[in-house]
């Protein structure tokens, strides 16, 4: 799959996910497989782009190319100069949202509201593409409730308006994350366009990528939820696509180590404060499919410097590769 000038390979991409594709993580992703990793939504709006989240949302130095960047809003002007301020920090492919099903996004009108809106889609959409020299994509929903499912109409607009690639959530927005994707719609659209379209919802497996990819048709997966805590999913569907064959997990060890670094590159590019605070969700993934699940996190969340974070993760995991159960000491 060719996004522009970019070829997307393997065709399993990190689906953006506000307060979880962050650098750390986008770059760890690409490391183990993923082709392509769109970042965390950015605000179109000019006001906030100097606040500190703004800022470590589009840093994108030393990050593998292609460097996507989604940006939210409704406005057409606004919508252009945010997308040719992210080209101007590094983005090589612009992401508009119009699938964030959060009521904060939509109440605001943006992410998957706008579907609501075909005409303004068509505005924005126009006026995003003729800003910037680079591709632009569009990730949508099937549609806004059950009874209003649209996006094939969306889809078109899409592609008349110069849309590089299409990713379609098999949700309406109504449905928020509940219950399970549907593939029909997303299989029309595909059939319809020209362009890439990519299939996303409950891609949790490599089987289960396969099978989408077979039943929509589609020119790659996007994978999201299933990445948190396993980011390695990336390469164990990119080996069953090329191969057929299942690889095996990765070893205690590997996990491990995989999430000391992790935690290391978090501290290091939020600060040791934030970086401490946000590190805590991901090791609350990573560990949880263990017993210890619940004792783990309660321990760890109470670290409050990074050597004791880093520490006690070391411990808990070293002993888990000794075959010993982990010693959770009372206090961090």
């Amino acid at each position: 799959m060719r996004i522009g000038p970019h070829s997307i390979d393997p065709k399993v991409v990190l689906a953006p996910m506000a307060g979880v594709t962050d650098k750390p993580f986008r770059v760890l992703c690409k490391r183990l497989g993923a082709g392509l990793c769109v970042s965390e939504m950015t605000t179109s709006d000019p006001r906030f782009w100097n606040t500190a989240k703004s800022r470590h949302r589009m840093d994108h130095d030393g990050e593998p190319d292609p460097i996507s960047v989604q940006i939210a809003g409704t406005v057409p002007r606004v919508m252009a100069d945010a997308a040719r301020h992210n080209v101007d920090n590094g983005a090589q492919i612009i992401d508009i949202n119009m699938g964030c099903p959060a009521k904060k996004v939509c109440n605001a009108w943006a992410g998957s509201a706008l579907m609501r809106e075909p005409a303004l889609v068509a505005d924005i959409l126009e006026a995003v593409v003729g800003a910037v020299d680079v591709p632009v994509t569009l990730k949508i929903r099937t549609g806004w409730a059950a009874d209003h499912r649209n996006a094939l109409q969306i889809a078109r607009i899409a592609e008349a308006a110069g849309i590089a690639a299409l990713a379609v959530h098999g949700r309406t927005r109504d449905q928020q994350y509940r219950g399970v994707a549907e593939y029909d719609t997303i299989a029309e659209v595909k059939a319809t366009l020209s362009i890439p379209v990519m299939a996303n919802g409950d891609v949790d497996s490599p089987r289960k990528a396969r099978e989408v990819l077979d039943y929509t048709g589609c020119d790659a997966v996007l994978v999201g939820r299933a990445a948190q805590g396993r980011p390695w999913i990336f390469r164990e569907i990119a080996h069953y696509l090329a191969t057929g064959e299942t690889l095996p997990e990765p070893t205690l060890a590997e996990v491990r180590d995989l999430l000391l670094g992790h935690l290391e590159h978090l501290h290091e590019f939020y600060g040791e404060v934030s970086g401490v605070r946000i590190a805590r969700k991901h090791l609350g993934w990573y560990a949880k499919d263990r017993p210890e699940n619940a004792a783990f996190r309660a321990v760890v969340n109470r670290a409050d410097s990074a050597e004791a974070q880093l520490r006690l993760t070391r411990d808990y995991f070293d002993a888990l590769v000794a075959g010993v159960a982990p010693e959770l000491p009372a206090a961090a």
